[in-house]
């Protein structure tokens, strides 16, 4: 199995960590699995200081198998859909593969961009809440100071590629580059809304 890593924000980053999860926890089971049945085979009870280890190393193997499920359950971006996006994005910083954890629920969104107080996401996901998703987005950025944004959350990709096209004429009219805005945050300062973005989801 590959484990090439992928970053947050690029395309087949919900695959990565599913992979890296599946493994994670089958890794923990068979440890935690192994150092029961030696203290078992060893002392001949399963009263003995290995069981009270194995015990223990059930807690990462709970954690892993939870955080497992989840990315097994979210909804990644096609790679028709970043096909279609990656055609009209232009100049436009895309991120792909957000799962937006909120407290109640989870939200699939599949691509989205930050530009000039616009933020748009494209999610594939038919199930998905695009009004409590935006006001979760907007409740997020609004906690760094950031207001006054448009957040529009799709579900077809046509009017979303539409909407790109329409962003990426509108950052070369103001001749932005979203790209190096991001590269040039400093550690420490106020984050830009687009890395809020990735630092609300898994």
């Amino acid at each position: 199995m590959s484990l090439h890593r992928v970053y947050k924000g690029d395309f087949g980053y919900i695959t990565y960590r599913k992979k890296v999860a599946i493994f994670r926890t089958v890794i923990c089971l068979a440890i935690t699995v192994g150092i029961y049945l030696t203290g078992l085979f060893r002392y001949g009870s399963q009263k003995n200081v290995m069981s009270i280890i194995a015990a223990l190393g059930c807690l990462p193997t709970g954690w892993s198998a939870v955080n497992m499920i989840m990315f097994i359950k979210a909804r990644a971006c096609t790679e028709s859909d970043k096909n279609r996006i990656e055609a009209c994005r232009g100049g436009l910083l895309i991120h792909y593969d957000h799962v937006i954890t909120a407290y109640d629920k989870n939200f699939n969104v599949s691509a989205s961009t930050v530009l000039d107080k616009n933020i748009c996401c494209y999610s594939s996901d038919e199930d998905i809440d695009e009004i409590d998703c935006e006001k979760h987005i907007k409740k997020m950025i609004a906690q760094s100071g950031y207001s006054s944004y448009s957040i529009k959350i799709f579900t077809d990709i046509d009017k979303f590629c539409e909407r790109l096209t329409q962003l990426e004429k509108l950052r070369s009219d103001k001749n932005i580059d979203p790209v190096a805005i991001e590269e040039s945050w400093i550690p420490g300062t106020t984050q830009t809304p687009a890395s809020i973005l990735l630092s609300i989801s898994l």
